[in-house]
């Protein structure tokens, strides 16, 4: 990087920040053969000090659909219970998924997977550079950079993507408010060996003023984490004693377990907050630069990575020129909403697992005996914290299907999440349809005699689907663009946008 202003069709999109949203992003951009580029205050190389513990099953769908989840789960351990205060245990085991568990593996391990994928479809990646500045016009962003030298420089693309996390220097730049709160002054993490193991579920507990968990990781090794809030604000950097968790997690637990020769300690602190806004003009949010919160249920990672999902494929077809810039809206409209609902379910654990008064615990046994006798309740908290409940808005009169979770299916030609690999639409028709579609389209067929017609997207939610019987066409139109289709047996109708 010399000082100047690079050329557009050399940096079409520029995404700050490789951690794991951006890493997806990245990947997927660079897959749909277009240009782009990783700007990273880091030097090269992935940490393997993490915070990140847990990828949820809709999670792994998406990592599936990109042929990835196999390999992660090699190096990580599928639990099916999650325990929370002491008395509740949600069953994951009937997860209406390929993989119906949280599988426990570090951050680093899906960063790795995720950073060699980008790089195999040609991502190019620029280390040691932070970003100081974010201007945009009409035709695209100027990002003022800086090196480690101390050299100065800027790069200039179509689209800019900020996912440089919590201090975000991308959603600073653009003068975006960050609402919100500190929701725990400071959690003490380790990963250590205990001399009594708990049962292998995930645990969140507290009792009186501690708050604490325990990840098994299945290599011996146990992710705990506690929070003491009787403890004013304590700095990141404060140093971290082995018996200051120990006390905390006795406290929580009503015991410490036994931990022992920890391999990894840190301190931090965790905020509630979310920006107003995912998109400015060129310049997009996602993961922690958008939205940040409290570590209870592990979604933190897991939210900005379907934030990468979600936008990848629009801003591809934008960026190629297939839609308009009016499909960039959509992220927003249907991201927004579930980082806000991340912020209340994940605040919500936190604070029932800190209930201290009479009243508190009180409400506390209350939720939790509904959640463990009334099904729907059980149903609504395990598919927030899992993903697999979240759907999007779809136009009145669309539908049923339309906006929501596509599982996957078994077709004819295999299953619906690997079609999914080659970052297209997949129209699943019944057998013996004759289809005539463009090239944002992967044709496949059910398994089964089932006469739906359903178009799915790229990240694996319903577009638009139909139960008629009848010759004729359709145009789908998302954002304004197109994916034409026709066939012997729909009527002509209008899909809405996606």
């Amino acid at each position: 990087m010399n000082g100047t202003i690079t050329a557009p069709s050399q940096h079409t999109v520029v995404v700050v920040g490789a951690g794991p949203t951006g890493l997806l992003l990245a990947g997927d951009l660079a897959a749909a053969g277009i240009p782009v580029t990783v700007v990273e205050r880091r030097p090269r190389g992935i940490s393997n000090l993490t915070r990140a513990f847990g990828v949820h099953a809709r999670t792994l769908e998406q990592l599936d659909a990109r042929g990835l989840a196999d390999d992660l789960i090699l190096t990580g351990r599928a639990v099916t219970r999650l325990r929370l205060f002491g008395s509740l245990s949600l069953d994951l085991s009937n997860l209406p998924s390929r993989f119906p568990y949280l599988l426990v593996s570090p951050q680093y391990e899906v960063e790795k997977l995720l950073l060699r994928r980008a790089e195999e479809n040609g991502a190019t990646f620029v280390y040691g550079t932070e970003v100081t500045g974010v201007a945009q016009d009409a035709t695209g962003v100027t990002l003022d950079v800086r090196r480690e030298n101390g050299t100065a420089g800027s790069l200039r693309a179509a689209y800019a993507v900020g996912t440089d996390g919590v201090r975000s220097a991308v959603r600073e730049a653009l003068g975006l408010p960050f609402p919100g709160r500190s929701a725990i002054k400071s959690i003490v993490l380790a990963d250590v060996l205990l001399a009594e193991e708990p049962d292998g579920a995930v645990a969140i507990n507290g009792m009186g003023t501690a708050f604490g968990f325990l990840i098994p990781f299945g290599d011996g090794h146990w992710r705990v984490g506690g929070w003491d809030c009787t403890r004013g604000a304590t700095p990141d950097s404060a140093p971290v004693e082995l018996e200051e968790l120990r006390d905390i997690t006795r406290r929580a637990f009503g015991s410490d377990f036994g931990m022992h020769d920890p391999r990894w300690m840190s301190r931090f602190h965790s905020d509630e907050r979310q920006v107003p806004r995912y998109r400015v003009g060129r310049v997009l949010l996602a993961g922690d630069a958008a939205h940040t919160h409290s570590p209870a249920g592990g979604q933190g990672m897991n939210t900005g990575l379907q934030d990468a999902a979600n936008l990848s494929w629009k801003l591809a077809a934008v960026a190629s020129g297939r839609a308009p810039e009016g499909l960039l809206d959509s992220y927003h409209d249907e991201r927004h909403p579930v980082g806000k609902s991340v912020l209340r379910s994940s605040g919500a654990l936190l604070r029932l697992s800190m209930a201290h008064t009479p009243l508190q615990r009180g409400l506390r046994t209350l939720l939790t005996t509904a959640a463990d006798r009334v099904g729907p309740v059980t149903r609504g908290a395990v598919g927030r914290i899992t993903g697999l409940g979240y759907a999007y808005g779809a136009p009145r009169g669309a539908h049923p299907l339309t906006g929501k979770r596509v599982p996957d299916v078994e077709l004819r030609e295999g299953r619906l999440y690997e079609r999914l690999r080659d970052g297209k639409f997949v129209l699943v028709t019944p057998r013996g349809t004759q289809i005539d579609h463009d090239e944002w389209l992967t044709v496949a067929h059910w398994a089964s005699d089932r006469r739906t017609t359903l178009l799915v997207r790229p990240d694996g939610y319903a577009a638009w689907a139909s139960e008629e019987d009848q010759a004729g066409s359709v145009t789908a139109r998302l954002g304004g663009g197109a994916v034409r289709i026709s066939w012997n047996r729909l009527a002509p109708a209008p899909i809405p946008r996606a």
